[in-house]
C-alpha cells in the first residue's frame, strides 16, 4: 500500500496535530515503492517487445507523503494579431537642376558675315514668295471681276436681245397692221376712184384696159426727183460694207403724203434696209409730177453706191 493509503486508514490524529512516527511505518513504506517500482519495470518490459518506446522519452513518478491538489492547468494567453508592418514611405523625387544653358563664343567675323548673308537672303526669298502670293492674289481677282464682267455682259446681250426681238415683233404686227389699213384704204380708193370715173368720161384709148380716169405713168425726171428728196434724209448708224440694194414699194395720198412703206426685195444688208426706211419716213412728203399729180404707189430702188 501507498503511503497515501496508510495514512487514510490511519485517520485523522485525534489532536488534529500531526501524526507520529509509528515503528516499521518507513520500511513499509520503502517496500511500497519497491514493489511499486517492481510492477513498474515488469509491464515496461511486458511491453517493450510490442510498442518501441519513443525515443528521448523519459518517464518519471513522484510519491509525495502529503495528498496533494494538482494546479489547475496554465491557460495559454491568445496569439496576438500579427499586423503587417505599414509600407515604408515613397521618397519624393530630388529635383534635379535644370542646367544653364552655356553661351556658345561669339563666331568669328567670317561666320558672322556669313550668317547675316544667309539671313538677309532668307528675308529676301520671303519677301518675294510673299510678292508672288500676293501676285497671285491680285492675278486670280482680277480674273474673277473679268469673269464677272463677261458673265454681265453675257446678260445684258440676252437681254438686248430679247428687246430687239421684241421690238421686232411690235413693229412686225405694227406693218401688219399698216398693210391691212393700206389695203382697206386702197379698196376704198379704187371704189372712189370707181365712182368718179363713172360721173366723168374717162380719157383712155378705146382698147385701155385700165381703171384710171387717164394714164398715170410718171415723167422720165421724177424718179430722180422723188430720190433727190429722200437721199439727203439717209442717215447711217453704222458702216455698210459692199453696194447692197434695196427695194421698196411707196404708197402716198394725191396730195403725196406718204401713207406706208415696205420692203419689196431686201438688200441682204439689214442695217441699210432699216436706214432707208428711216429716211423715207423723215421724208414724209414727195414732191408732185410736172403734171401735178402724184402716183398712189410707187417701187424705189436704193443702191448704196451708185
Amino acid at each position: 500500500m501507498s503511503s497515501a493509503a496508510l495514512l487514510h486508514q490511519a485517520g485523522p490524529h485525534p489532536t488534529g496535530l500531526r501524526p507520529t512516527h509509528q515503528p516499521g511505518s518507513l520500511r513499509a513504506a520503502a517496500l511500497a515503492l519497491a514493489a511499486h517500482g517492481l510492477l513498474i519495470a515488469a509491464l515496461a518490459l511486458g511491453l517493450n517487445w510490442r510498442i518501441r518506446p519513443p525515443e528521448n522519452v523519459v518517464a518519471a513518478e513522484i510519491w509525495a507523503a502529503v495528498p496533494q491538489v494538482a494546479a489547475p492547468a496554465p491557460v495559454e494567453p491568445p496569439t496576438p494579431k500579427v499586423e503587417p508592418p505599414p509600407p515604408p514611405p515613397v521618397p519624393k523625387p530630388v529635383p534635379v537642376p535644370t542646367p544653364k544653358p552655356v553661351e556658345a563664343p561669339p563666331p568669328p567675323r567670317d561666320a558672322q558675315i556669313a550668317i547675316e548673308k544667309a539671313k538677309r537672303e532668307k528675308k529676301a526669298a520671303l519677301e518675294r514668295e510673299a510678292e508672288l502670293k500676293q501676285a497671285e492674289k491680285l492675278k486670280a481677282e482680277r480674273l474673277q471681276a473679268e469673269k464677272l464682267k463677261a458673265e454681265k455682259l453675257r446678260a445684258d446681250k440676252e437681254k438686248e436681245k430679247e428687246r430687239e426681238k421684241a421690238e421686232r415683233l411690235k413693229k412686225e404686227q405694227q406693218a401688219q397692221r399698216e398693210k391691212a389699213d393700206e389695203e382697206r384704204l386702197a379698196k376704198q380708193r379704187e371704189a372712189n376712184l370707181a365712182r368718179i370715173r363713172g360721173l366723168a368720161g374717162a380719157e383712155g384709148a378705146p382698147t385701155a384696159t385700165g381703171t384710171a380716169q387717164r394714164d398715170a405713168a410718171p415723167s422720165s425726171a421724177y424718179a430722180g426727183r422723188i430720190k433727190a428728196r429722200i437721199k439727203p434724209n439717209i442717215v447711217l448708224t453704222s458702216e455698210v460694207s459692199g453696194n447692197p440694194t434695196a427695194e421698196v414699194e411707196v404708197r402716198c395720198s394725191p396730195d403725196g403724203l406718204i401713207i406706208s412703206r415696205r420692203i419689196t426685195k431686201p438688200s441682204g444688208d439689214k442695217t441699210w434696209d432699216d436706214t432707208v426706211l428711216r429716211a423715207i419716213d423723215r421724208t414724209e412728203m414727195l414732191p408732185r409730177d410736172v403734171d401735178g399729180r402724184v402716183p398712189s404707189t410707187m417701187t424705189l430702188i436704193f443702191p448704196r453706191r451708185e
